[in-house]
């Protein structure tokens, strides 16, 4: 007898081997018919897997996170089914699934148009309705090769060749369709209802620029028509609050090929960075930081040191002068370290914290370029704090909450937060490891923060605290981290003297709230929508007269205003007000004063608010009032 327990903890016995489809038609023909996979001993599986032994068993539907990977990975196999069936002499390559959809790679004769796309998705849908059988065979390695170069697919030749002789391969045929695949997918094509092919993009065959340039297609999938409505709603609004297009329409920055992956910022959207970064700047003066500032380009022998040299050469750019190597530094970490050693520390010195706005550089591939959020030149709200094992905890539980005030401040309240611990490959002792992860955990326990483990995704040398924003349209972005790392220090000979004057390795704890100030600013951008909370505003207020009456006393608003600190323009241009109105809102200024006639024999302003709200006539020093509140506020 087999015996299969189910998730509910009840058990199923079964006199010979079964399918995991078996199963769930003995549960009931309507799990039978939702079934998409099945869950054995913690492993995905089609539901066309035999369980030959007892064994846990779950029915994955579309309702499980799992169910949506499987329906994803088929719907990329359904999307190179349709290529291949208009266009018979594309060849297929690579399809994984990706976050919210999948991609498929396909080397054909021209680039497929809009009109393509279209067709495809046509085509989709009707091999869709046809619920064909998605069946699995498996082949040794070296008759798979010959298979695949049989039916002129050279791509799925070469991958397979990469496999170990000896191995055996699997492939998953749908209708005239086969394919090189792990799996596990749907049983039918008829299980996949809910997708939308989304765009072409170039992509060169195994990421390697010296290779041929294919064509990738981009494609969404999930469980249900709500959801995907959902999520082209959520795109379609993302395309509104891209930073790109804010930024050319605000006339905040730009990006030039003369300089590619770095930013060149127009005045007002440095005035929204000097916002963050002198925001920043307070939080580390009333926190205890002691603000620092590294060089740019370091020795080679100091990167060989850390380590980055022979893991990270690749990403650096790097200079030579005198003989000499150097690279700019794509980290800041190094330079503190080398500063924490100029001179003894005591342990009374401890713990000690540095901060740095540090302006960093990464040769990041062009492809992986985008507007702000991904540089090559980017500045770091960058933190390091040396302490000894014993204040770790006391140092991450002060951090979260630091954080969390920060990012409220920013108009973020919903993150994530996710502790990584020891990979199998690890230096230091178990002991130490044991010390670390407790302190990390134990310090959001403290913060009451509920917390993902992520096993075994920690750095080599320590674990970490992730934690991640979600924003406005509910995207994740990992912003902020705090990392224990004994290994660096040690590495550079960094020492302080303990109480019994002997001589140790200081922990140190690499912090980042903001992380890239480029990034950050951009993602501000798509949270708000370009809207900025007037405390970060670049043009807090604007002030337009109806008519050059009222020129004069506009001027004396101005001047008052900017007294107070103020970020006031002027608007006496011969136009209608309701023409200015109308520009200056498109600009997304907080505030619009209006006067007229009236308002100026009064001493008073008329007051718009952002999102076209009519506030009323009032004293400027009741306005001034309010702005200050919402400034102070962070409103």
């Amino acid at each position: 007898m087999i015996s299969i327990q189910l998730p509910d903890g009840s058990k199923r016995e079964f006199p010979q081997a079964v399918t995991v489809f078996d199963v769930a038609a003995s549960i009931g023909a309507g799990l039978a018919k939702a079934a998409l996979a099945g869950k054995v001993d913690g492993k995905v599986v089609d539901t066309s897997f035999l369980i030959e032994a007892d064994a846990q068993l779950a029915i994955i539907t579309d309702k499980d996170a799992d169910g949506l990977e499987v329906i994803r990975h088929s719907t990329a196999h359904l999307l190179a089914y349709a290529v291949k069936e208009l266009f018979p002499e594309a060849q297929v390559t690579i399809g994984p699934v990706i976050e919210n959809g999948f991609f498929y790679d396909f080397s054909y004769k021209r680039p497929f148009t809009p009109e393509d796309l279209v067709a495809i998705e046509a085509k989709m849908s009707e091999l869709a309705k046809k619920d064909e059988k998605v069946q699995r065979r498996v082949l040794p390695r070296d008759e798979a090769v010959a298979y695949f170069k049989g039916i002129g697919e050279d791509y799925k030749a070469e991958i397979i060749s990469s496999i170990p002789a000896g191995e055996d391969v699997s492939l998953y045929r749908e209708g005239a369709f086969e394919d090189l695949c792990r799996g596990p997918h749907v049983p039918s094509t008829g299980k996949l209802k809910h997708f939308k092919l989304m765009k072409v993009a170039g992509a060169y065959w195994r990421g390697d620029h010296r290779n041929e340039m294919l064509q990738r297609i981009y494609g969404t999938a999930w469980a249900s028509k709500d959801d995907l409505q959902k999520y082209l709603l959520m795109l379609e609004e993302a395309e509104k609050r891209d930073h790109r297009k804010l930024g050319r329409e605000l006339d905040l920055f730009h990006i030039d090929e003369h300089s590619p992956g770095t930013v060149f910022w127009h005045p007002k959207g440095w005035t929204v960075w000097q916002g963050v970064e002198q925001y920043m700047r307070a939080v580390y003066r009333d926190n205890g930081y002691h603000e620092v500032k590294g060089p740019q380009i370091l020795d080679k022998h100091l990167w060989e040191q850390t380590g980055h040299w022979d893991k990270y050469r690749d990403n650096m750019f790097t200079t030579e002068s005198e003989k000499r190597d150097y690279a700019l530094k794509p980290m800041n970490c190094p330079g503190h370290i080398l500063i924490f050693k100029h001179g003894i520390k005591s342990y009374r010195d401890l713990p000690l914290r540095f901060g740095e706005f540090g302006q960093c550089h990464r040769n990041e591939p062009t492809g992986g370029l985008h507007g702000i959020m991904r540089v090559r030149a980017f500045t770091q709200d960058d933190g390091h704090v040396f302490c000894t094992e014993e204040q770790i905890l006391e140092e991450c539980a002060a951090f979260t909450a630091l954080l969390q005030k920060v990012y409220k401040d920013f108009g973020f309240t919903d993150i994530i937060y996710k502790v990584a611990t020891r990979p199998e490959a690890r230096i230091g002792t178990d002991e130490a490891w044991d010390k670390a992860e407790f302190a990390l955990m134990e310090s959001l326990r403290r913060s009451n923060c509920e917390f993902e483990v992520a096993v075994g995704e920690g750095a080599f040398y320590g674990p970490k605290i992730e934690y991640t924003l979600k924003d406005a349209l509910g995207r994740h972005w990992q912003c902020g981290t705090i990392q224990v790392d004994p290994n660096m220090p040690e590495r550079l000979g960094a020492e302080y003297v303990d109480e019994q004057g002997e001589r140790k390795t200081p922990i140190m704890l690499h912090r980042a709230i903001v992380g890239s100030l480029e990034r950050f600013i951009g993602i501000l951008i798509e949270q708000h929508a370009g809207a900025l909370p007037a405390w970060l505003a670049p043009e807090q207020v604007v002030v337009a007269n109806i008519t050059d009456a009222q020129a004069d006393y506009v001027a004396e608003i101005v001047k008052s205003l900017q007294k107070q600190g103020v970020r006031v323009k002027a608007d006496l241009r011969n136009e209608k007000i309701t023409y200015k109105i109308r520009e200056h809102s498109l600009q997304k200024v907080p505030f619009i004063l209006v006067v007229g006639d009236k308002e100026k024999a009064n001493g008073a302003v008329a007051v718009r608010a952002r999102g076209n709200q009519d506030l009323g006539v009032m004293p400027l020093e009741s306005f001034l009032e309010k702005l200050s509140g919402d400034i102070t506020q962070k409103v």
